[in-house]
């Protein structure tokens, strides 16, 4: 049964149930590039599909549009797929259990993928529609942006005529983003010797934060499971002596990390101790934190002592002294805009192998110098210990266009209808804007989009109100733009 066929623009909304039911997370978005071209197909819409998943569908102009330059409509397929602890959801087989409660669009227990699905939702309406004035439309939907933009670095866009992009992947309504963070993932291996331990094994787990995307919500200085972990750990190191077994938390390195467990070999007779040091951590954080993180919980509980595979003395200590020590979290913002993250860094995965620990980082500045001074500072670390760094799936940032003609029309537009001028600002988060305009200069971009809370998140909602406004907004910017 549907649960968002009453709600307006029921035109957009059909299509986002429908693809909420089509599991879509990264690198999994064989199945929603199939619904895409096999909308375009039942239209008799001309389409592209490649092999990366991407899809582009053509729409001729409506009368009297006809021979207009054509428009871009882009966003990306691939959703990020995080769960609430204990939920059973299968990512790769289950549809999303949509709920609408207090003007908004969520799920059960998962994320909602309003972070890109309702842009695609947007474009796939326009294409649909018999009574819209608009120009010629590209509609661009690429996959697997959420790490590293595989389908922005893979697609070709040179079968596109247009020269203007509606980017939809923002998520404040009122923001005309102009400009965004370049980035690149960092992995940082620490090699470690196993050796046998005997000892009681003491399991700890951080959860219950908040996390959030780790670029527009990196200001809000919200807790990391893995960096408050390092820190309990690198305290209790002075008080008694253990062996770290293991470490690992996190899914995406994009997402602010909510939980974090780790296994360590001590004696039965400093179990109490750690104990004792776990609640007196709770206080000091429930004091730092001063009810931003609500939910923050740690959990320690031992086994009986046995023989186990742990890290020697010299790895545990050097695994540690790593991820006390690498930055994390914002480290400067705009000198230009006021308030705008300029760099930052998230630690988003953990995970531990045979002889071996391996953080995971997603590094973003708007200044390219920056970028590479994270690199160096990450390196540095991982010399001290003995780790190896490389970087991955590098993307340029975005630069703000003052000569922007269709960021000028949306001004106008959104100021007659809404009686107040939009923000025109950048965004400290990855776009694929930038991908773009390395492969068509003369792109002129602009990305906006309705009110989306908490994405990357099981607490992920869209705002009903604001999606109606936005679908509103920009089909009056298309008819302007013949």
């Amino acid at each position: 049964m549907a649960v968002l066929d009453q709600i307006e623009p029921k035109e957009v909304f059909r299509f986002f149930e429908e693809m909420c039911a089509i599991p879509h997370g990264t690198f999994d978005t064989k199945r929603i590039s199939d619904y895409c071209a096999a909308f375009a197909k039942e239209r008799g819409l001309e389409y592209i599909q490649d092999s990366a998943d991407n899809v582009i569908i053509k729409k001729p102009g409506s009368a009297g549009y006809e021979d207009s330059e054509p428009v871009i409509i882009q966003g990306h397929l691939d959703m990020v797929c995080e769960k609430r602890p204990g939920s059973d959801h299968d990512f790769k087989k289950d549809g999303l259990k949509l709920v609408v409660e207090d003007g908004y669009v969520k799920t059960e227990d998962t994320t909602l993928g309003g972070d890109d699905g309702i842009a695609v939702a947007i474009a796939l309406a326009v294409l649909d529609s018999s009574d819209l004035a608009h120009p010629p439309i590209e509609a661009v939907f690429t996959s697997d942006e959420e790490e590293g933009m595989g389908g922005a670095n893979a697609i070709d866009l040179s079968v596109l005529k247009g020269r203007r992009l509606f980017n939809i992947d923002s998520d404040v309504e009122g923001i005309l983003t102009t400009g965004c963070a370049g980035g690149y993932r960092y992995e940082a291996v620490i090699p470690a010797e196993r050796v046998k331990g005997n000892g009681a094994t003491v399991e700890i787990r951080i959860h219950g934060l908040s996390g959030g995307h780790s670029g527009t919500e990196i200001h809000k200085q919200r807790g990391n499971a893995h960096k408050l972990m390092a820190r309990f750990l690198n305290h209790i190191a002075s008080e008694v002596s253990f062996h770290l077994a293991d470490i690992s938390g996190g899914s995406k390195d994009n997402v602010i990390a909510m939980e974090c467990t780790a296994r360590i070999v001590i004696s039965e007779s400093d179990v109490d101790k750690v104990k004792s040091e776990a609640e007196a951590m709770k206080k000091v954080w429930a004091y730092e934190f001063m009810d931003d993180e609500p939910g923050l919980a740690m959990d320690v509980s031992a086994a009986a002592s046995e023989e186990t595979d742990v890290f020697d003395a010299d790895g545990t200590s050097r695994i540690l002294s790593y991820l006390t020590a690498c930055p994390c979290g914002a480290q400067g913002f705009s000198r230009k805009i006021e308030g705008l993250t300029e760099t930052s860094l998230n630690l988003g995965i953990l995970t531990t192998g045979e002889n071996y620990v391996k953080a995971v980082f997603l590094v973003r500045s708007s200044v390219e110098s920056k970028k590479t001074e994270l690199k160096e500072q990450l390196d540095a670390c991982g010399r001290f210990v003995g780790a190896e760094g490389k970087v991955l799936n590098e993307y340029p940032a975005w630069q703000y266009d003052p000569d922007s003609k269709l960021r000028k029309v949306m001004e106008e537009t959104y100021k007659e209808m809404f009686g107040k001028e939009p923000v025109v600002s950048a965004v400290h988060a990855g776009l694929e804007c930038g991908l773009f305009i390395g492969k068509l200069p003369d792109l002129d971009c602009v990305s906006f989009g309705p009110d989306i809370l908490n994405i990357h998140s099981f607490n992920e909602a869209l705002s009903i109100a604001s999606t109606e406004r936005m679908w509103n907004y920009l089909t009056e910017v298309l008819a302007r733009l013949k």
